[in-house]
């Protein structure tokens, strides 16, 4: 569906008393990302308290969000997550990433030119120290291999939770898009159209690459979590926004939203 189609859809023209013309509602773009620092984001790594940057992990340089391990020597699984302060239900996100610089060699394998964006995430504050993964939804973001093959990005991958994909509740931890393959340190736009619990569009440079719906709790992945907090089957309706670190250097920028709750 084009953007222009969706949007009509979803917000009705509004009539301008004043005037008596019929004008479209003007969204309204929010920047996450100041450009400057991470003041209003959050920062959970496995081993570490929340709030606790460790090697500075996540840190800004030239209007760029850089996940860097040029201080931490052995990985030892420290899986990172840099999260918004505030929750979301339905919106539209844009951002921009790029892989760049090296991986960790003790990271995991799975992790080379691999990171993400969750969605719908639960509080950092409920992660105990030791979790791995954010139960949430994650728009998986992969980086070609420069081998000629496959490798899509924007996939959808669930740690402590499952989708509706096709019409069923999907068993597979992650799920392919159809997006080209992005080899090298391009710059490539990513967006996210989430509508609460119902539909979820993954969009790669333009292009509407997956689609699913009722996100909810569930499903493996996800270690060491508060019993309380994993409860299958509760569908999730909003939740938090994270930039992930699990091994590969990478680098975020223009990251806005619209708040589709607005309208």
């Amino acid at each position: 569906m084009k953007l222009q189609k969706f949007y009509a859809f979803l917000f009705p023209v509004a009539l301008i008393a004043c005037g008596g013309a019929d004008k479209p509602a003007e969204p309204k773009w929010v920047d996450l990302f100041n450009g400057k620092d991470i003041n209003d984001w959050v920062v959970k790594i496995q081993h570490h308290e929340v709030g606790e940057n460790f090697g500075n992990t996540f840190r800004v340089e030239d209007s760029i969000i850089k996940v860097r391990y040029d201080q931490y020597g052995d990985f030892n699984e420290q899986f990172g997550h840099l999260y918004y302060k505030q929750p979301f239900s339905h919106f539209h996100l844009k951002f921009e990433y790029r892989f760049v610089g090296k991986w960790s060699p003790t990271a995991p394998g799975y992790t080379f030119l691999n990171s993400g964006v969750m969605f719908h995430s639960q509080d950092p504050h409920t992660m105990p120290k030791e979790q791995d993964w954010p139960i949430s939804v994650e728009m998986q973001l992969l980086g070609g291999l420069g081998d000629g093959k496959p490798r899509p990005t924007g996939n959808m991958c669930s740690p402590g939770t499952n989708v509706v994909y096709k019409g069923v509740l999907d068993p597979q931890h992650c799920i392919e898009s159809s997006s080209q393959t992005y080899d090298g340190d391009q710059w490539v736009k990513g967006e996210l159209i989430v509508l609460g619990d119902s539909l979820v569009t993954h969009i790669i440079n333009g292009d509407t690459v997956l689609q699913y719906s009722k996100p909810q709790i569930g499903g493996g992945v996800v270690n060491r979590y508060d019993p309380a907090i994993k409860i299958d089957g509760k569908l999730l309706s909003s939740g938090f926004i994270a930039l992930q670190s699990e091994g590969q250097e990478v680098d975020f920028r223009n990251i806005k939203i619209l708040n589709l709750d607005a309208h």
